[in-house]
């Protein structure tokens, strides 16, 4: 069985530095570590993170993923339940090593029901809200720091872009050989800002990459029961049946939902699949039918085209 490392951090300017120590303290044999590009946002839902998404699709039931702490994953109690529902679906097992959650079993499930336990899911709820109620803490206090900067003639916020009658000045020094930094100093900027002005001069620039559209990532909606049922039923692309087949079921009250992870496109053709439930092609109307599926297609109008 192999133990999956997964580690992440929210701006480019941090480290896994601490991240590295609590695992390594823990004696993790063997690691597959899966390490996100800096700066990406705990507000990106985890099934659709690139490293996240590639640990799931290497993992095999029996495997263990191992973070830190629970929320270089996850962060809302949305995602947390998300993505338990997502690692019990593929029979994964999940070992946080330091913070509120670490001493906690996040898999226990009701042995008969498969849902998490009562319990488990209150204690995942009430943390999740002290650390969203934290982090808004943090937001407030920090912008108060700012407005009292600004009180007293100190301005916040990232410096500014190259001036436009500076770029050529800009370029044209760096072709001479004058360092990214220097430019930087020079011109009272961010690096970023330099390296954005001359992207085209850097070594590892590529039209291709520049030019290429970037792959839709895998998004999460759940779709109810009504409509999974009718599509179950219905000729699919095999793109469509994978998605359907590995969905994960949640039970509400005599009914339930598929939560599905699919790109954008593949939302949309099972939408399209299930057209027939609003009374088109000769199929007759049924009331809770016709609401299930535009409640779905709420969901999917919600997906950037």
């Amino acid at each position: 069985m192999a133990n999956l490392v997964y580690k992440r951090v929210s701006t480019d300017q941090q480290s896994t530095a601490r991240q590295n120590l609590v695992l390594d303290e823990a004696g993790i044999e063997d690691p597959v570590v899966f390490e996100e590009d800096g700066g990406t946002s705990s507000r990106l839902h985890p099934l659709q993170r690139p490293k996240f998404r590639a640990l799931l699709d290497y993992a095999r039931p029996g495997d263990t993923v191992h973070i830190s702490e629970m929320f270089r994953l996850v962060r809302g109690t949305g995602h947390i339940l998300d993505v338990l529902d997502v690692l019990h679906r593929d029979r994964l097992a999940l070992r946080i090593h330091d913070g509120a959650f670490s001493a906690m079993d996040l898999t226990a499930r009701h042995p008969r029901t498969g849902e998490l336990l009562s319990t488990v899911k209150f204690m995942v709820q009430t943390l999740a809200a002290a650390g969203e109620l934290q982090r808004d803490l943090q937001r407030e206090l920090t912008y108060d720091g700012l407005r009292a900067a600004e009180a007293k003639g100190s301005k916040g916020g990232r410096r500014p872009a190259a001036p436009a009658d500076q770029t050529g000045d800009v370029r044209t020094a760096y072709l001479e050989g004058r360092p990214i930094a220097a430019l930087a100093r020079d011109h009272g900027v961010s690096r970023g800002a330099i390296r954005t002005a001359v992207a085209d001069l850097l070594p590892d620039h590529t039209a291709t990459e520049q030019d290429a559209p970037a792959p839709e990532l895998p998004v999460t909606l759940d779709m109810p029961g009504k409509v999974a049922d009718f599509l179950r039923a219905a000729e699919l692309e095999p793109v469509e049946r994978a998605a359907l087949d590995q969905g994960v079921t949640v039970r509400r009250g005599q009914g339930y939902t598929l939560r599905v992870t699919a790109a954008p496109a593949v939302h949309r053709q099972l939408l399209d699949r299930c057209q027939p439930l609003d009374g088109s092609q000769g199929v007759p109307v049924i009331p809770a039918q016709r609401k299930a599926r535009r409640e779905y297609e709420n969901r999917v109008s919600t997906l950037t085209p």
